[in-house]
């Protein structure tokens, strides 16, 4: 991923980490609650990182953020088979 200039290296190691929770491959055509809920959990996640350092910008860091988004993203891998537009109907 490309670094946004001007930004210092802690918020953009924490813009990344978000991404990355979120930045989920399309899932294939059976498997879009798999997916939907893959996602609702990755984003709880984000939410709950980004809500305590708000509220407790002294008690966490930026980096402790990124290191807490990237540890519960780690515990919900993707598990679903995602969506191959190379696939052919006797493949899927």
């Amino acid at each position: 991923m490309r670094r946004l200039t001007g930004l210092p290296g802690e918020v953009t190691t924490l813009l990344t980490a978000v991404v990355e929770a979120l930045d989920l491959p399309l899932p294939s055509n059976d498997e879009e609650a798999a997916h939907r809920d893959l996602l609702d959990e990755r984003a709880a996640g984000v939410r709950i990182a980004l809500s305590v350092l708000l509220e407790r910008p002294r008690l966490w860091l930026l980096e402790d953020t990124a290191s807490y988004i990237r540890e519960r993203t780690a515990q919900h891998p993707v598990t679903y088979t995602p969506f191959r537009s190379d696939r052919t109907e006797a493949d899927r």
